[in-house]
């Protein structure tokens, strides 16, 4: 397949395959019809040839080309399976797609320049199924958010959190792929705890920083839990202030990302109760 692709890529190879595909052909007749020398055409008939894509057989004193239709459905099969998963995965109904349409509206919206954001906010729920105090737990303990709090297909690979108002918070994560931290880091966000009611509130502020260290916006999350039956009742609120032009990119992702964490912090409750 790899050699298939790499003779087709050539711009004078694929004419060639495009004339074949009206009728088998000789040497001299496609190389006067594709504009080129002889033995330039038979170079790249043979390239063909040795891909798959196109068989010959000597006839008299020519030699005829012709197309071979199974190594090409072949390789449009692929592309088909690959269209497909894009469809899935980066398709109009993809996170991939969500994130990119708005991204165009919040860089747009960010030309009004600083506090464009302020005052917006996001509120989030989940049915968790453990109660109060092992959700607190999740939310609160270093071991136990490093789990969880991470977009989906990145990985904590820095984490400090006190739960205590005035504790410290510091969040970093990578490509779940780069294990070695060749890649810059994905992301960053600091900030500290503003209140803490083991199994009932949590409240904190944290800014993910831009670039060149600096703050892109600040956040307010706000945590309730409430028991539900056997489990947990969570609401976030997710309110903005600080706001600056390029926080644009960051707050673009909150829905999706935020969401996602929220995700893993169910799967990973629903996986440590038994």
């Amino acid at each position: 397949m790899d050699g298939l692709l790499a003779a087709l890529a050539d711009p004078a190879r694929w004419r060639l395959v495009n004339l074949l595909a009206e009728r088998p052909r000789p040497v001299g007749v496609l190389a006067e019809l594709a504009g080129a020398r002889q033995p330039q055409t038979t170079k790249h008939l043979q390239a063909l040839e040795r891909a798959g894509a196109v068989t010959s057989q000597r006839t008299g004193r020519r030699r005829v080309y012709a197309l071979r239709a199974g190594p090409l459905r072949d390789l449009a099969a692929e592309l088909d399976r690959l269209a497909e998963a894009a469809e899935r995965t980066g398709g109009p109904g993809s996170a991939f797609d969500r994130h990119r349409r708005s991204l165009r509206t919040e860089r747009l919206a960010a030309e009004q320049g600083p506090g464009w954001a302020d005052g917006r906010s996001f509120a989030f729920h989940r049915s968790l199924a453990a109660g109060p105090g092992e959700v607190w737990r999740h939310l609160t303990e270093p071991d136990l958010l490093a789990r969880w709090w991470a977009p989906q297909d990145l990985r904590v690979s820095e984490l400090a959190f006190d739960a205590a108002p005035g504790g410290r918070i510091v969040l970093e994560y990578r490509d779940t792929e780069d294990t070695g931290g060749t890649d810059p880091v994905a992301g960053r966000a600091e900030g500290a705890v503003e209140q803490a009611s083991p199994g009932e509130h949590l409240a904190y502020r944290l800014s993910p920083l831009l670039p060149d260290g600096s703050p892109a916006f600040t956040a307010r999350v706000d945590h309730r839990l409430r028991p539900a039956g056997a489990g947990t009742d969570l609401r976030v609120e997710y309110r903005i202030t600080d706001s600056t032009s390029p926080s644009a990119d960051f707050i673009a992702g909150i829905e999706t990302g935020f969401g996602q964490s929220l995700d893993a912090l169910a799967a990973s409750i629903g996986t440590d109760t038994p």
